[in-house]
């Protein structure tokens, strides 16, 4: 039978017609819409997709392409930072660099003009490298409190690691103190008894929220792996805790981890002094951000150097980052410092996935002397993010970067970095491209004291149990592993 009726076209061929166009039209749309304000890498990335794929390729682009927030986030972020700039005004940078090199005052005055916030002296800084350790550390400085109590942590579970610290949250709350807990929507709500800890805070009467939820019936709705990654307590503005661990046991209650004996390995820092303020003000702007409510005493700038606030030898300051701002703070200054190294660059991080202005920076420190090392876990935790970063593995290993493979089943969740004898950086930021674009994130720049001494400790004693990886035995695996790497490599760029 003929496939046409008096001439005209049957509908298959219609249909077929308008699928072409539709084709042609979306990849068309792609070459001149998808480059604009990206990463050429990025750009590259989404356009092989759409271009391969285009109508699935369209539909992911829809709904992650934008790393946007809603303008009234911007809105609320430069409201706050105009208000800690004019109160911080009579604060200059040089107060509390003096003795810094040319190198690190720059990096201070970058990090003041991309967050806000300054440089401030006389701080304690204590590490926390044992996960238990941690939460005791935590669980005794808000059975001090007397004011106020808040927490924000991307993942919160109340189970019996974290039981303590939840207790003594609920006594805080029930001699008065007030206690506020910020946790990610969706970094929480997959746990075990996330519901069940929702009750148990309504019934203490803690206030709390869950960042950026995805409520499409509210009209909540933005792309789903845009996520707050930061993990700060404060108390009382006199202490405070930052770093890389969750308010979760140290399996993060995954039946998988439980049977291999996977447990997550991380530094944090506890601190008091002037810049407890500076992590405060993190809060208090993340809080206004999901509550409209303004923290007025809590959105103050830090305290006068010389207060009776101030208890140690260490410089600080708070650097935070996120869709929130228009530039990726974190990786800027992150870049700043590596290219100032002279001797020494040790770098620790879970997820390695740079671009390509990181990855230039760390290469080109290893090809001008300074002797780069590089900390990973031997078993990463997730499939994706674990292959897109053995694809850097060979251009850092022919650079001379040394790579250390923390050993199974643990992984190594720490976050930081260090330069020379002279700064160290640690937060809740990987090195990688989501925590630069997609994550809030926060870190802290670190100078002075014996701080420096202790940061290399725990970064020895990395390396004592850890494995060089060999370049002629990486050459040297299979074609297939090879190709995995790089096709996660590929996925790694869409953002």
């Amino acid at each position: 039978m003929s496939p046409e009726v008096g001439g005209s076209p049957s509908l298959s061929a219609l249909i077929s017609a308008v699928v072409v166009i539709a084709h042609i039209a979306i990849c068309v749309a792609a070459l001149g819409v998808i480059p604009g304000n990206r990463k050429p890498s990025t750009g590259m990335a989404w356009l092989i997709l759409i271009l391969a794929v285009p109508f699935l390729g369209l539909t992911a682009f829809l709904l992650f392409g934008s790393t946007h927030v809603e303008r009234r986030r911007h809105d609320k972020q430069r409201q706050v930072n105009d208000l800690v700039r004019e109160r911080t005004a009579a604060m200059p940078t040089g107060d509390a660099t003096s003795g810094w090199s040319v190198a690190l005052t720059s990096a201070a005055t970058l990090n003041r003009n991309l967050g806000t916030l300054p440089v401030v002296a006389g701080n304690t800084v204590e590490l926390h490298p044992d996960y238990d350790g941690y939460f005791a550390a935590m669980t005794e400085a808000v059975d001090a409190a007397t004011r106020f109590v808040h927490a924000e942590f991307y993942i919160s579970a109340w189970d019996n690691t974290t039981g303590d610290f939840f207790d003594a949250l609920v006594r805080a709350s029930e001699r008065g103190v007030s206690v506020r807990l910020l946790f990610d929507h969706l970094g929480s709500r997959g746990g075990s008894g996330y519901r069940e800890m929702l009750t148990r805070l309504d019934q203490a009467r803690i206030a709390w929220r869950a960042m950026l939820p995805i409520a499409p019936l509210r009209g909540q709705v933005r792309r789903p792996d845009l996520r707050n990654h930061r993990k700060i307590l404060v108390v009382d503005n006199t202490t405070g805790f930052m770093g890389s661990q969750n308010l979760i046991e140290t399996t993060y209650g995954v039946p998988r981890n439980q049977k291999e004996g996977r447990e997550y390995v991380e530094l944090n820092v506890g601190v008091r002094g002037p810049v407890v303020r500076e992590l405060n003000l993190v809060f208090a702007t993340d809080w206004y951000s999901e509550t409209d409510e303004v923290l007025a005493d809590e959105l103050q700038p830090p305290s006068d150097p010389h207060s009776d606030l101030t208890t140690g030898q260490v410089e600080c300051q708070v650097l935070p980052s996120g869709p929130g701002f228009a530039t990726e703070n974190n990786l800027r200054l992150f870049t700043t410092l590596i290219y100032s190294a002279h001797t020494r660059l040790s770098i620790t991080s879970p997820y390695f996935v740079p671009d390509e202005s990181l990855l230039y920076a760390i290469t080109t420190a290893a090809q001008r002397g300074v002797e780069v090392e590089l900390f990973v876990s031997a078993e990463p935790d997730q499939f994706m993010v674990g292959h897109a970063q053995c694809s850097y593995y060979q251009e850092l290993l022919d650079a001379g970067v040394k790579i250390y493979m923390y050993p199974g089943p643990w992984i190594l969740h720490s976050k930081h970095f260090s330069v020379d004898d002279q700064v160290a950086v640690i937060g809740s930021s990987n090195m990688d491209m989501r925590s630069f674009s997609l994550n809030y994130e926060v870190v802290m720049m670190l100078v002075g004291g014996d701080l420096l001494a202790r940061m290399r400790a725990a970064e020895d004693k990395y390396r004592s149990v850890s494995q060089l990886l060999a370049a002629d035995e990486w050459r040297a695996r299979p074609r297939s592993s090879r190709f995995v790497d790089n096709l996660m490599r590929l996925t790694a760029a869409l953002q």
